[in-house]
């Protein structure tokens, strides 16, 4: 059971929300899945019903679940609108999605890390640097690291200094976003290492080695996606 400090009815609401948010997510429940009923949940996050039922609303309000009369309360989506303006988290496939969209980081990222590796600002690299450390520590403590990860990975989007790349964020959040959701912590180890090599190389001004830190990073995940998608053919068969 879940344990949340006492405070007014509205904070709490907000609170348990974005706490159904992240259990849809870790899971992970799959489009089209029902969650437990208002009953299982209150007992779930030790709240009342009137709680869970203020939460469910919220998420609907935000396109994540789908209330069906006399069925249930379904997961339509697993991002909001705001994370997910591309409207990708909508398709039904999310492995065939998750390696559409290591196809188009593994063209993107590389160049851009290398890219951030020339131009990024001192105060960007101060800013990089402690990102690292957050998503390090976010990590490590248990907690949900994803905001942190999307963070680190925009802010080396903005230190290539290209106002194009800067348009495509929010296609590096969504894939960003996708992966996690699909392996969470699989490779907490290889992610922190491969982040600190990202984040080593730009401040040394190395372009080749950030682009292939980036790339090693990239390939880390990709590899792990291929390895739990064939694991969940299994499953199925």
């Amino acid at each position: 059971m879940y344990h949340f400090e006492k405070m007014n009815k509205k904070l709490l609401g907000e609170q348990i929300e974005e706490e159904l948010l992240n259990y849809i997510r870790q899971e992970p429940m799959e489009i089209g899945q029902r969650i437990p009923n208002e009953f299982e949940l209150a007992e779930k996050f030790g709240v009342g019903r009137s709680t869970i039922r203020e939460a469910v609303k919220g998420l609907v309000s935000k396109g994540i679940l789908e209330v069906r009369r006399g069925s249930g309360t379904y997961v339509i989506r697993t991002s909001t609108l705001d994370s997910d303006p591309l409207g990708l988290s909508g398709l039904q496939d999310k492995y065939k999605l998750a390696l559409e969209l290591f196809d188009v980081r593994l063209m993107l990222e590389p160049e851009i890390a290398s890219r951030a590796a020339e131009y990024a600002t001192e105060e960007e690299l101060i800013q990089l640097k402690q990102l690292c450390d957050e998503t390090e520590q976010t990590y490590l403590e248990g907690k949900n690291h994803i905001p942190k990860d999307i963070e680190f990975h925009t802010c080396i989007a903005k230190c290539s200094k290209n106002r194009v790349v800067e348009t495509l964020i929010p296609l590096i959040n969504t894939a960003v976003m996708t992966f996690a959701n699909l392996t969470y912590r699989l490779l907490m180890q290889e992610t922190i290492e491969t982040h600190r090599a990202i984040v080593n190389s730009i401040i040394d001004r190395d372009p080749v080695g950030a682009e292939c830190a980036m790339v090693m990073h990239l390939t880390y995940n990709r590899q792990a996606l291929v390895r739990q998608l064939q694991e969940h053919k299994q499953e199925k068969q």
